[in-house]
């Protein structure tokens, strides 16, 4: 033992997190879970009532967004942004979150701040109504420096097959719904790095937009996550080939933080749009009929364009 220790790992600092993790763990349980921290693997029952179910994955990390807990050292809420990027992306197939497994990787293991990651992932999965089922925490000495950590998270939700997002219905006269961000969310940040000094502002966590979306869903023809990329990259990922996204400019309800980084970086608009998400978080794409029925549905939604015909893309006019 005293050897390993000497080496750099402390088993026992890995025992110490476990215990120090588990209540935070306990709050995410619902029906399904089998299985309690500490074993091999994580069992969850898939629940009943499905005619056709099939389960939908998704992986993520935080990225360099980590460097401002880093500076900051506040650690509570990054785990946040992990489940975030993990769960929207599952949202976008039409499917609910069931549960949620975690990577930390470290350094070295204080057992406190890991406590505190944990914290925050758990928050994560109580916003997006799913259980956190287990995990790993790797103490990797001479790999990470002693104080830095990387994060990354794996989610599963379920839909009935005949449920599933399908940009292949998507018709021209769509309606482009745009559901509003909390801030820079978890990507870009090696501009952001760049051009701001790290700020509380900047740590805020990405939005879970899983309590907003799933009641609405039988409306919705496709989702875009905009994440990495920006709008060009991600709106059109929702679309099928022959139509393209129009968006209003002057729609888009811009936050100061985006403002603060382009004047920072004096950085043409077109290129803000295909890093950040410049005040949207997520689009959400109807028909015309049920534009008002989500509108009404989901606090501070908006409409931020339509789909045209055309090469698969977005046009902002």
């Amino acid at each position: 033992m005293d050897s390993y220790k000497n080496s750099g790992v402390d088993v026992t600092a890995g025992y110490k997190a476990v215990e120090l993790m588990s209540e935070n763990v306990k709050r995410t349980k619902i029906p399904g879970v089998l299985s309690s921290l500490g074993g091999f693997g994580g069992a969850f029952e898939i629940p009943s009532g499905y005619t056709h179910p099939v389960l939908i994955s998704g992986t993520d990390g935080v990225g360099t967004k980590l460097k401002i807990a880093f500076a900051l050292n506040k650690h509570n809420t990054i785990g946040i942004d992990c489940v975030a990027m993990c769960v929207n992306d599952v949202l976008c197939c039409g499917a609910k979150p069931l549960f949620f497994l975690d990577y930390i990787a470290t350094g070295k293991n204080f057992p406190e701040k890991i406590a505190q990651i944990v914290s925050g992932i758990s928050e994560g999965c109580i916003m997006s109504e799913c259980a956190l089922i287990g995990g790993e925490t790797a103490e990797m000495p001479g790999f990470y420096p002693v104080d830095e950590y990387d994060l990354a998270g794996f989610a599963v939700g379920i839909v009935e097959r005949d449920k599933i997002l399908n940009p292949e219905n998507v018709k021209p006269g769509d309606i482009l719904i745009a559901l509003p961000s909390t801030g820079v969310h978890s990507n870009g940040f090696s501009l952001v790095r760049k051009l701001l000094q790290p700020s509380e502002e900047l740590l805020t966590p990405t939005k879970i937009y899983v309590k907003d979306v799933l009641p609405v869903m039988n409306y919705i023809k496709t989702i875009a996550h905009i994440t990495g990329g920006g709008f060009y990259e991600n709106i059109p990922r929702s679309l099928p080939k022959n139509l393209k996204a129009e968006i209003n400019l002057k729609s888009i309800k811009i936050l100061p933080v985006f403002e603060k980084i382009q004047r920072a970086g004096n950085l043409e608009l077109d290129e803000m749009f295909h890093v950040f998400n410049m005040g949207v978080g997520m689009v959400l794409i109807s028909s015309p009929d049920n534009a008002d029925k989500i509108l009404n549905n989901i606090n501070n939604s908006y409409v931020i364009g339509e789909v045209v015909k055309g090469d698969n893309g977005i046009l902002l006019i």
